[in-house]
């Protein structure tokens, strides 16, 4: 197959209202069930596994059985950032003129694009990494790790040695749909969203991507000079615990 004609061909699968609806449904990284992404997808049992068979065939995602049950998952972070990109074409009214629900707010603010974090928080994180030193740009699309790194990771909960991996790139630069700017995925992007969930600074929403900052956050994000981005996600996205 050529490479126009395999683009073209992905491009249809990911066309279809019905399969683009059970990809974003598997954007948290996550496994499904064919039930769970006809829901989301709000077609039939028989539809969902004809379009799923349509999506596995592609390469897009992978099947894995398990007792009486098939779940279904994104074929890797290379499709998660596809879609990500694909949002930011299809979105291309300026974010000011954009009328947001709370529940676009906090999709906005913090939520997981595949195994990494994206939005408002990632963004500025990223941002914060490559005006201290800690990531440095290089190439089109990754990051090396700066003099800082191991400054700044071992406050985050990470042992920056222990993140680069041979399988994997350390650090690359993600367009991050609703905030236009990169945001860190790659190796480092994987653990610290590991990291965050496991500490108890972000907490998942039930049936949704989007991540609630908790008061661990607020303290931490604080200390790393994020006051602002702290302040702003207050009203919307912020679940204090007691």
């Amino acid at each position: 197959m050529n490479q126009k004609h395999a683009l073209a061909t992905t491009a249809a699968l990911i066309a279809d209202p019905a399969r683009a609806a059970m990809l974003v449904a598997l954007l948290d990284g996550r496994a499904l069930t064919a039930g769970e992404l006809a829901r989301a997808a709000d077609v039939s049992a028989q539809s969902a596994s004809s379009h799923l068979s349509k999506l596995a065939s592609g390469g897009l995602i992978v099947v894995h059985p398990q007792g009486r049950h098939r779940y279904y998952r994104m074929a890797g972070p290379e499709v998660g950032h596809v879609l990500e990109a694909l949002g930011v074409i299809a979105t291309t009214r300026p974010a000011g003129r954009v009328m947001r629900t709370p529940h676009d707010e906090a999709l906005c603010t913090a939520r997981t694009c595949y195994d990494h974090l994206a939005g408002r928080l990632a963004v500025d994180l990223t941002a914060l990494f490559e005006r201290e030193g800690v990531l440095i740009a290089t190439g089109s699309r990754d990051y090396l790790p700066g003099p800082h790194v191991s400054t700044y990771l071992t406050r985050l909960g990470l042992d920056a040695s222990a993140v680069s991996t041979r399988r994997r790139t350390f650090a690359r630069r993600c367009l991050d749909w609703t905030e236009r700017r990169p945001h860190v995925s790659g190796a480092l992007g994987a653990q610290l969203l590991d990291s965050f969930l496991t500490r108890g600074w972000l907490a998942r929403k039930t049936g949704s991507r989007a991540l609630r900052l908790t008061d661990r956050a607020v303290r931490g994000f604080t200390e790393l000079g994020m006051q602002e981005l702290v302040r702003t996600a207050r009203p919307v996205d912020l679940h204090l615990t007691p």
